[in-house]
Order: C-alpha cells, then structure tokens, then sequence
C-alpha cells in the first residue's frame, strides 16, 4: 500500500506498524502482536514519521485515521 498524496511509499510492515500505531499500541505491544522487537518496531515507526513528514507517533496516528490505514 502507498500515500500517494505525499508519494510515501510505505512497505507492508510499515503499514502493519503504522495502524497499530494508530490504535494507540505501544513499541512493545506491537512488537509481540508482530512477532518482532521492540527496536524494530522503533526503527519502523522513524521510517513512518519520515516518509510522511510527521512529527510525531501522534501525527502519525491521525494521518491513519484520516488517510483510511486505521
């Protein structure tokens, strides 16, 4: 899946990331609902935030919503 309003491409764990970002999940939740570590799931979420341009895992949350990821 992309955004293509900003030509983000996000990969497919970055948008698995990204609406558990949106459903208020934290690192670690995350990561056990993925199977991955919690530094992964960190490093995702910085690639979210810079890909769109975002300032915050609050930012992000709303483009989901808003954007139709969540």
């Amino acid at each position: 899946m992309d955004n293509r309003a900003s030509g983000a491409r996000l990969t497919r764990r970055e948008v698995e990331v990204l609406r558990h970002v949106a459903a208020g999940a934290t690192d670690r939740q995350i990561a056990a609902a993925l199977a991955i570590r919690p530094r992964t799931v960190e490093w995702h979420v910085a690639n979210i935030l810079r890909k769109l341009a975002l300032g915050s895992r609050t930012a992000a949350a709303t483009y989901a919503v808003r954007h139709g990821f969540a």
